[in-house]
């Protein structure tokens, strides 16, 4: 790998993480890119600007804001941002640029390593096609991903499914890494919880305290199995009318795959409460007693292991990253995509069943404790960095007073 000659003038090197929004950069990778602050590192976001930017500068996390990223199809868009990063790479010289989600995660290894940044690493959060996908998708988005990888210095995978994939596309071994998916456990855990915050959070939703609520934490996209979700629920208020469902995330009208208004209205007809984006989700799953992902696609859902360290039994469906995040029958069960039938069979059985659910929430609970933790993640990227870093920065690194705080669970400040 080449490498640029030193800055004497920089104190850090410098770290760029890009996503598409930047809720990705705050809800998905908040813990890390504080601990990697912690570490040293000078660590730059990118993203489309939006409302938590604040948040990340606050917490000493510089954005640069990526005016032509959106989540929409638009090659136009998509030629400007490469534009844009590209020059912004060129000004400030990052030692890693990682990227992460499917544009950007194409673009953006493009446009580093055109760039010349030392150090390009991108995870692939799911591949954006099952293998049971139309051959016409497939093609495109592998295609994509295998011309995108051939920029990339290390592609982490957050699971054997797409590992397995990504190699039998001729993807150099040496780049791949499996990198698995975490959540904060200090966070996500009941005992975190102050004591009425249950009672008090469903009599402000309208939630009776002997009605079992089930929990979705999505956008509100197609991707995500939500026409599917409100379809069970309205046969679910017929025949069992003591559940209830929760559907916490934001209305996403900036995708082209957004739910449609009929759909909503459904869904409100149907009993479901729509809270929009929240930020006390520890606390809205606490006040709930199931969790439910109907997604078409997942890399490996965050949302299912935040509920497992809060002690949840999940409905998913059968897909990559869900059958790693869910033991069917364990810790709860898989569906098939898109089959109604099967997930208003599964919510009904659960719902009907106090003393498995219970059992379930047991065995989630050690699940996350085993798995989940997003120390691991951290601890990847660290070595990643290091390994690729000129001896200048890893002298600076280790001597750095905030190091070792890495070592315990302290540097992982809540988002």
């Amino acid at each position: 790998m080449k490498r640029r000659t030193f800055p004497q003038a920089r104190r850090a090197p410098v770290l760029v993480h890009l996503t598409t929004v930047d809720m990705s950069l705050e809800l998905l990778l908040g813990p890390q890119l504080r601990a990697f602050k912690a570490a040293g590192y000078d660590v730059v976001t990118m993203s489309a600007p939006g409302p938590y930017v604040a948040k990340l500068e606050a917490d000493g996390l510089r954005h640069v804001p990526l005016h032509s990223s959106t989540r929409a199809m638009s090659l136009r868009s998509d030629l400007r941002a490469f534009v844009e990063l590209f020059r912004t790479f060129r000004e400030l010289r990052p030692e890693i640029v990682h990227t992460h989600n499917p544009k950007p995660g194409v673009y953006g290894r493009v446009a580093a390593r055109l760039a010349g940044v030392p150090l390009v690493v991108n995870t692939v959060h799911g591949l954006y096609a099952q293998p049971t996908d139309p051959l016409l998708r497939r093609t495109v988005v592998y295609t994509l991903e295998r011309f995108a990888a051939s920029f990339s210095h290390v592609e982490f995978i957050q699971n054997e499914e797409d590992l397995a994939t990504l190699r039998s596309l001729k993807v150099r071994r040496r780049k791949l890494r499996l990198f698995g998916n975490g959540v904060d456990l200090g966070r996500f855990q009941p005992d975190a919880v102050e004591a009425g915050t249950r009672q008090r959070l469903r009599a402000e939703l309208g939630i009776a305290e002997d009605e079992v609520v089930a929990c979705c934490v999505a956008r509100l996209v197609n991707d995500k199995g939500i026409p599917e979700l409100v379809e069970a629920a309205v046969r679910l208020r017929r025949t069992n009318p003591q559940l209830r469902f929760l559907l916490v995330g934001p209305h996403d009208t900036g995708s082209d795959d957004c739910i449609s208004e009929e759909t909503l209205d459904a869904a409100r007809a149907a009993g479901m409460v729509l809270t929009g984006r929240r930020n006390d989700v520890v606390e809205l799953l606490a006040a709930s007693d199931i969790f439910v992902l109907p997604s078409h696609r997942e890399g490996f859902p965050r949302s299912v292991m935040e509920a497992a360290s809060m002690g949840l039994p999940t409905i998913a469906t059968d897909i990559r990253g869900c059958r790693q995040a869910v033991i069917s029958g364990t810790t709860g069960e898989l569906v098939p995509v898109q089959d109604v039938d099967r997930l208003v069979d599964a919510l009904d059985r659960l719902a009907s069943d106090p003393v498995l659910r219970a059992e379930m929430a047991i065995n989630a609970r050690r699940l996350a404790g085993e798995r989940f933790d997003v120390r691991s993640q951290i601890d990847q990227c660290l070595a990643e960095y290091r390994t690729n870093l000129d001896p200048e920065y890893v002298a600076m690194l280790d001597s750095s007073e905030a190091a070792p705080a890495l070592a315990t669970a302290d540097a992982l400040v809540p988002i």
